[in-house]
């Protein structure tokens, strides 16, 4: 029970976010397109640059932009793949760079993600406080002849 009440709040946040109830959840899904567009931006880039740079070394899986951007992709997503490191010297100073963009995102994502949770905490919390309160006061006055 407690686990699909967990999962019931969790899907309510992300809906929450999506149609940015709140400034707290605008904030939030703000963030999230501006890395996700950020990343595709670059991640293009970078498979245009992986093309130029490696496709006509040797021993190269870079062929095409296809294999160029399957390549950048999973580097960027942190996965790696079956492929061979980059063949030229610009191609593996690329590599570097996207890794550094790829833990620069994740740690940005993890910070933006306790941000959120900080101040959605503090909001439910302040939204519990008033509704006892304002519990109370009913209460209070209900009691009371007029």
């Amino acid at each position: 029970m407690y686990v699909a009440g967990v999962i019931r709040n969790m899907a309510a946040e992300v809906r929450d976010v999506v149609q940015a109830r709140t400034p707290t959840h605008s904030r939030l899904r703000d963030r999230l397109v501006g890395i996700a567009i950020a990343t595709i931006g670059f991640d293009l880039l970078c498979a245009v640059l992986a093309f130029v740079f490696d496709h006509d070394a040797k021993q190269t899986q870079v062929t095409s932009f296809g294999s160029a951007l399957f390549w950048t992709s999973t580097q960027l997503l942190t996965v790696s793949s079956s492929f061979q490191n980059p063949i030229s010297t610009p191609a593996r100073l690329l590599d570097v760079a996207m890794e550094v963009y790829a833990v620069t995102v994740v740690a940005s994502l993890a910070g933006a993600m306790g941000a959120f949770m900080t101040k959605r905490g503090a909001e439910l919390e302040q939204s519990a406080q008033r509704a006892k309160n304002a519990a109370e006061h009913h209460r209070g006055h209900g009691t009371t002849a007029g």
